[in-house]
């Protein structure tokens, strides 16, 4: 495909001339995106009948028509009152605010901040690097410590470039909006936009050291053991070594440093010169981080810059927005009354019925691969044999929960007080798991969550209970609808574990080569080709990364293709119905604002690709609804990419 058709058109296309948009054709027309989202669909529409669905549920509880399950619940409920209680969010005001902004204001130098630091990362307060634990790349048993770059005010570094036009007029929305929230916060207009221009000035210091999107989603370059002593050379401003000792509470040995070319440039970019414009850094990362736990003006407010990015046309309604506070904060909680109520044990084991099923239709797959060798293909079979399955909810609750204990209203507490407590809590929670085995069973996605995802250093596929219906599955669906359905996203989580990254780690999860030289070279070469596919692409104005999107690409490309054989091995097999469904999932309006900053940040393509082109890979596509050359769906043979 090489038109842009992501404008309306006045006439239907035909099914062979834009598969997508004929299946869709009639949703297209009537579907409209609310004003306070900046997209509608398939997975959109699963989120908003969640959301109704436990929002209802949480209502009668808190009115005492609906028995409160568990303590956590209860807490979760606490934690929501304070959250919709919007008429004492409006009554406090910045009052909440002010006991943390002072803490930055005082600041008076980098060593006076060095003196408060772990206690300041403890409190969940922006630094401009992060220290992280997560599982050890290369022994994926032992949590280990990392140190990445921040996220800049900016999407992306990209966005600072000279010939990015919507780098400046999106800094210009975003010191509107920070000057509204200083003034709130009770601050002179003037002294606002001075904090704000060396905060600006500040994080564009930032900029040329950072990965771009693109380069973080090369996962091989993230794997860069420091020394602790070369790590903390790094800078002579601040004293890392102090800090991670006094976070983790020993000495490490190493560091993993996903930017070394951030670390390297940190004496240049935070020194006793930069800090007057670290400060003002600060104070704009704090405001803004916390408005959204303040009053009504807060909230709206500090929503601006999010809304211009996304193009959504309003605020979120204030009682959804306090839900999406809450159950955030109580996710995994929320997750598993979820799971429990709305899905259940048969589900469960039906659904992980269907996952072993299509592992081993991917089995056989990989042992009649044509273009790797045995010993690549017994290594890849081995990585099948070892993949973890997490399907609904998890069998028991993370322990950490139970430390969430919300202060009443009644006994004097604030959501933003709650809050900072929780946070000390994860924070405390995090650093502690240093040297510790990891959990591979945790889950890092709520069981409410639509979507999936492949674990590279666990070697797991999840698959939370919310994904887990029509028209993604569903029993009074034919089987071809529910293979071009959740058959493709299980086998899409599976091809993660053969992507570009997913390949670079073995059975157990660590970054280790388990190719042959040559079956290695061939499978770059087939990715590339994967690149070539998409680059260029044109949709919403401006064009597909194809480097950006491959990963996501090849995991689609392989996910189909393994259902579409494991539905034909069905004896009600409709290939018409199956790929209907897959082009079913993918509807989606969206406005223009957010089609062109995915584009420029997410790593998969927009889902009007994901439909259309994956299907042009498959010559069953062609023969089931007679495509041929001349149709706009058409693709010559020796252009279709296949992988797995």
């Amino acid at each position: 495909m090489t038109q842009d058709k992501t404008t309306t058109n006045t006439a239907t296309p035909t099914l062979k001339d834009d598969f997508y948009e004929a299946i869709n054709a009639d949703w297209l027309k009537t579907a409209t995106i609310p004003a306070d989202k900046p997209a509608t669909g398939g997975f959109q529409d699963l989120v908003d009948e969640i959301d109704k669905t436990l929002m209802a549920d949480f209502k009668q509880m808190n009115a005492g028509q609906l028995t409160v399950p568990n303590e956590q619940l209860a807490s979760f409920l606490a934690y929501y009152r304070l959250a919709a209680d919007f008429t004492k969010r409006d009554q406090d005001g910045a009052a909440p605010l002010k006991t943390i902004l002072a803490q930055v204001t005082n600041l008076t130098s980098l060593k006076d901040w060095q003196n408060n630091l772990a206690e300041w990362i403890l409190s969940g307060l922006p630094t401009p690097f992060d220290i992280d634990v997560d599982a050890d790349m290369k022994n994926t048993k032992i949590n280990t410590l990392f140190a990445s770059a921040p996220n800049l005010i900016l999407p992306d570094k990209t966005y600072y470039a000279k010939d990015n036009q919507a780098g400046p007029q999106l800094l210009q929305v975003f010191s509107q909006m920070m000057t509204k929230l200083f003034t709130l916060a009770g601050y002179q207009t003037a002294d606002a936009e001075k904090i704000i221009s060396e905060a600006l000035a500040f994080d564009k210091s930032l900029a040329p050291h950072v990965k771009s999107a693109e380069e973080s989603a090369d996962y091989s370059k993230m794997y860069n053991p420091q020394d602790f002593s070369t790590f903390t050379a790094n800078s002579h401003s601040l004293d890392l070594g102090s800090l991670i000792k006094q976070l983790v509470k020993g000495t490490p040995t190493q560091i993993i440093v996903t930017e070394p070319k951030f670390y390297a440039a940190f004496d240049e970019m935070i020194n006793d010169t930069t800090f007057p414009l670290l400060k003002s850094w600060l104070l704009v990362q704090t405001i803004r981080g916390f408005s959204s736990y303040l009053s009504e003006d807060f909230r709206q407010t500090a929503g601006i810059y999010g809304r211009a990015l996304s193009g959504s046309k309003e605020a979120t309604k204030q009682q959804k927005s306090a839900y999406y506070l809450a159950s955030g904060q109580f996710d995994q909680v929320v997750g598993l009354y979820y799971g429990h109520k709305y899905f259940g044990a048969t589900a469960k084991q039906d659904v992980h019925d269907m996952v072993t099923k299509m592992i081993s239709v991917y089995k056989q797959r990989l042992t009649n691969n044509n273009w790797l060798s045995k010993a690549t293909r017994e290594k890849a079979v081995v990585k099948l044999n070892n993949l973890g399955i997490q399907v609904g909810y998890p069998d028991q609750l993370d322990p950490l929960y139970k430390l969430f204990k919300t202060k009443t209203a009644a006994q004097g507490g604030t959501l933003l007080e709650n809050t900072l407590n929780f946070v000390r809590i994860s924070q405390q929670d995090r650093f502690a798991k240093w040297q510790q085995p990891v959990d591979r069973d945790k889950w890092e996605m709520s069981a409410a969550t639509v979507n999936a995802y492949y674990h590279p250093f666990r070697n797991i596929i999840v698959f939370p209970a919310a994904i887990l219906q029509a028209p993604f599955y569903s029993l009074d669906q034919p089987s071809s609808a529910n293979y071009g359905g959740i058959g493709a996203v299980i086998a899409h989580e599976i091809s993660h574990a053969f992507d570009n990254n997913g390949a670079l780690f073995d059975e157990f999860g660590n970054l280790h080569n388990w190719w042959t030289k040559a079956d290695s070279a061939q499978f770059k070469e087939k990715a590339q080709a994967m690149i070539t596919e998409f680059a260029g692409l044109p949709f919403a104005g401006q064009q597909v990364n194809g480097k950006l999107t491959v990963s996501e690409n090849i995991a689609d490309a392989g996910g189909l293709s393994c259902a579409l054989e494991a539905a034909k091995g069905e004896s009600d097999v409709d290939l018409s119905v199956f790929f209907t469904n897959w082009a079913t999932i993918w509807r989606t309006k969206a406005q223009p604002e957010y089609q062109q900053l995915l584009l420029a940040i997410d790593v998969h393509a927009p889902a009007k690709l994901r439909a259309n082109v994956q299907i042009q890979n498959l010559d069953d596509f062609f023969t089931t609804f007679d495509v041929k050359q001349g149709d706009g769906m058409y693709l010559a043979t020796e252009k279709r990419v296949h992988i797995w």
